[in-house]
């Protein structure tokens, strides 16, 4: 399976790296390796998550982060990928 990372999804990645940056160096780049690291296991473990609010969901390893996508013709869609501590109507507003 292909893996494809949808264009606000990049910007969550984003958005995350800079706040984990900002509270200690270095640690924005171990927030990226995890959640890329993350989202390459979908090659192989796609379609095996929960669904939520109509997007398979997966817990990131080391990051409390979720990573929602959908698998369309052998290539998973990462469509966002959001900080689990947020209020899950915030969350399923986003996904909309």
């Amino acid at each position: 399976m292909n893996v494809k990372i949808s264009e606000s999804a990049y910007r969550d990645l984003v958005d995350g790296f800079n706040f984990y940056e900002s509270q200690e160096v270095v640690l924005g780049d171990y927030f990226q390796d995890s959640l890329f690291s993350d989202i390459d296991s979908l090659m192989l473990y796609a379609g095996v998550h929960s669904v939520c609010y109509g997007k398979y969901r997966c817990l990131s390893k080391r990051f409390p982060y979720f990573i929602y996508y959908t698998i369309c013709d052998y290539t998973v869609v990462v469509t966002a990928v959001l900080d689990c501590r947020r209020n899950p109507e915030w969350t399923k507003n986003k996904l909309k």
